[in-house]
C-alpha cells in the first residue's frame, strides 16, 4: 500500500516522541513493502510562532488531503493566558473539525510488566482492557453561546453543552460495533439525573442498543463511573461518553496502565470511498515542555499510535499487531523511560521498539 501521512510533531516533547513513531512506521513499511508519503505540517504553538494561527489553512489542506494524521502534542506555558480562540489547542480543535473524527478512542491495558507501576494493587488492575469512546465534535466544547460578557458582580462566562440525536446516534453505533469484536459489553456514561442533555443521550444510546441484541448495555452515572474506574477497573469493556466527560475520565483511565505516556489515541470519523477510516492519531500525554529536548521522553504513546492508525486507517492488522507486540516485549526488557522505572532515553526505546519488531 502506498501510505498517505500527514505528520504534525507539535510542541514541547511532541517533536521527540513523533519521531521515534516515524522511526518505527517507517521500519514496518519496509518490511511489510509499503511505501510511505511524509508530509509534516505545523500544528500548536510552533504554528503561532511561524504563522500567526494555531490551525494553518497549509495544515488544513494537507491533513484533508491525506489518508491519516499522525500528531505529537499541542500546548506551550507562554501561551496560558492567550483568549481560548487563541491557544495552541485552538488548533487540536480545529484540525479534528476539519476531519470530521467525532469519535475519540482510547484504549486502556494493563501490562504485566508495569503492575507495580500502577497506582492500583497489581490484583485490581490485572487484566484490565478497554476502550473508553469518547464523542468529539459535540457538547460544551462546541457549543454556541459561549464567551464572557458584562463586567463586575455581572460578569459571566457562557458555554452550551449540546447534542443532537444524529451526533449521539452515530458515536454509540461505532461503539457498539467496536464492542462485537471485543467483550460484547458497551457501558454509557451521563449525568441523567440532572442534565437534560444527558436525558436526551441515554434515550438514545437505549434505542440504538436494540440493533444490537448481541451485545450487552448498562447506563453509569459520571461520578459513579469515575468511582467504578478505580474499583473495578476490569468490569469494563467499551465505555461510551461524551465530550467533556470523556475528555476527564479517559485521563484518569491512562494513569491506571501505570503512566500517561503508554496510551495512544485515535479520532475517527466517517470511512473513505476506499473504506479507510478518517483519523487523527496521536498520544493521549501533553507537550510536557519541562523535559522537552532532554531525550527522556516516552515515545511509547505515539508508537502505539502508529500501531493504531495501521490498524484503523489502512486496515493492516498484522502489521499493527507486530508494533503491539514489539512495545510489550520492550516493556518486559525493563529498556524503558524513567516514568516507567528504567533509565533509558526516548530515542533508545524507539530502536528497541524497531529491533522488536
Amino acid at each position: 500500500m502506498n501510505l498517505k501521512i500527514c505528520v504534525c510533531p507539535g510542541d514541547g516533547i511532541g517533536t521527540e516522541v513523533t519521531r521515534e513513531a516515524i522511526r518505527v512506521l517507517e521500519h514496518v513499511a519496509k518490511k511489510f513493502n509499503h511505501t510511505l508519503q511524509l508530509t509534516e505540517a505545523l500544528l500548536g504553538g510552533i504554528a503561532i510562532h511561524k504563522t500567526g494561527s494555531p490551525f494553518p489553512d497549509d495544515t488544513r489542506k494537507k491533513a484533508v488531503e491525506a489518508d491519516a494524521t499522525l500528531m505529537g502534542a499541542v500546548g506551550l506555558p507562554e501561551f496560558d493566558n492567550w483568549p481560548p480562540e487563541k491557544r495552541p489547542e485552538r488548533g487540536l480543535l480545529g484540525i479534528r473539525n476539519a476531519l470530521g473524527d467525532y469519535a475519540n478512542l482510547r484504549p486502556v491495558r494493563s501490562y504485566k510488566a508495569l503492575l507495580e507501576a500502577s497506582p492500583l494493587k497489581n490484583d485490581r488492575i490485572d487484566g484490565t482492557d478497554m476502550i473508553i469512546v469518547r464523542e468529539l465534535l459535540g457538547g460544551v466544547y462546541y457549543g454556541t453561546p459561549r464567551g464572557i460578557t458584562g463586567s463586575g458582580p455581572e460578569q459571566r462566562g457562557t458555554n452550551t453543552m449540546t447534542y443532537t440525536r444524529a451526533e449521539i446516534e452515530r458515536v454509540t453505533r461505532m461503539s457498539f460495533n467496536l464492542a462485537r469484536g471485543r467483550r460484547k459489553k458497551v457501558t454509557s456514561v451521563d449525568k441523567s439525573n440532572v442534565l437534560e442533555v444527558s436525558q436526551l443521550w441515554r434515550m438514545v444510546v437505549t434505542e440504538v442498543h436494540k440493533d444490537f441484541p448481541d451485545v450487552a448495555l448498562d447506563h453509569l452515572l459520571v461520578d459513579n463511573c469515575a468511582m467504578q474506574l478505580v474499583l473495578k477497573p476490569k468490569s469494563f469493556d467499551v465505555v461510551l461518553m461524551e465530550n467533556m466527560f470523556g475528555d476527564i475520565l479517559s485521563d484518569e483511565g491512562a494513569v491506571l496502565a501505570g503512566s500517561i505516556g503508554m496510551l495512544p489515541s485515535a479520532s475517527i470519523g466517517d470511512k473513505k470511498p476506499s473504506g479507510a477510516w478518517v483519523g487523527l492519531y496521536e498520544p493521549v500525554h501533553g507537550s510536557a515542555p519541562d523535559i522537552a529536548g532532554q531525550n527522556k521522553a516516552n515515545p511509547l504513546g505515539a508508537i502505539g499510535s502508529v500501531a493504531a492508525m495501521l490498524e484503523y486507517s489502512f486496515g493492516l492488522k498484522e502489521e499493527a499487531a507486530r508494533v503491539n507486540s514489539a512495545m510489550e516485549s520492550v516493556l518486559n526488557s525493563g529498556r524503558v523511560t524513567r516514568d516507567l522505572g528504567g533509565s533509558a532515553t526516548t530515542e533508545e526505546v524507539g530502536q528497541a521498539v524497531v529491533a522488536a519488531i
